[in-house]
């Protein structure tokens, strides 16, 4: 498993914009697809977005347009750049990372919370 520490939340006006950090440590960096998943109060976690090695990357509906995720392969380090900022993205964040040859996430971290006041 690799391990998984995240940063960056903190609170903010809607229309505003924050940046997670979430770095990686204990495996190969470029073995995995790294991705972001939020868990709101009462709700289930939902996945936000994912990339992969090359930077092909995919996003939920909800954030897409507003959310842009990047990794630097050298920092073994993923970010989540959020703008336009939404009440409703207000929960917490987590990292989490997938070998490339498994279907599920298998490492996570300790979540960062966002919360979007109105």
């Amino acid at each position: 498993q690799v391990q998984l520490v995240e940063s960056g939340g903190g609170l903010v006006q809607a229309g505003g914009s924050l940046r997670l950090s979430c770095t990686a440590s204990g495996r190969t960096f470029s073995n995995y697809i790294m991705g972001w998943f939020r868990q709101a109060p009462g709700k289930e976690r939902e996945f936000v977005a994912c990339i992969g090695w090359s930077a092909s990357s995919k996003y939920a509906d909800s954030v897409k347009g507003r959310f842009t995720i990047s990794r630097d392969n050298a920092k073994n380090t993923v970010y989540l750049q959020m703008n336009s900022l939404k009440p409703e993205d207000t929960a917490v964040y987590y990292c989490a990372a997938k070998l490339i040859t498994f279907p599920k996430w298998g490492s996570w971290g300790q979540g960062t919370q966002v919360t979007v006041s109105s």
